[in-house]
């Protein structure tokens, strides 16, 4: 398993090295934003998710990550080696093919923990 922007970090040392998304389907994810419930300043939250999805500042967050951003319109600001390497890497067919990473339920954290915990008892 290796995530693009690994990939991407190899090929910037040697160009012979590609990240090709599988012909099976790459596994996609998607990073949010979340408010707590009983935050006390939401709509500084929303200012800040606001200010951090301006196509101009997301493309500057996504090149110091090395990775791409779903911000509408930073595609265009993107470093020119870094779009080459996101086209190479994923061509229509495998942006199509993409395997969505489910939602984690609330509480799924807990029943892991637990289920861990009898695991090691049990060892």
């Amino acid at each position: 398993m290796m995530w693009d922007t690994g990939g991407w970090k190899l090929n910037g040392e040697n160009a012979e090295i590609q990240y090709i998304a599988p012909k099976s389907g790459a596994l996609g994810w998607i990073d949010t934003f979340a408010l707590p419930a009983k935050g006390r300043n939401d709509a500084a939250a929303y200012a800040w998710i606001n200010f951090n999805m301006r196509p101009e500042i997301a493309a500057k967050v996504a090149a110091s990550a090395g990775n791409f951003t779903a911000s509408k319109g930073a595609d265009q600001l993107m470093d020119a080696k870094l779009k080459a390497q996101f086209a190479k890497s994923f061509p229509e067919a495998a942006l199509k093919n993409v395997k969505w990473y489910p939602a984690v339920p609330p509480g799924i954290e807990d029943i892991e923990g637990k289920v861990l915990d009898r695991v090691k008892a049990a060892g």
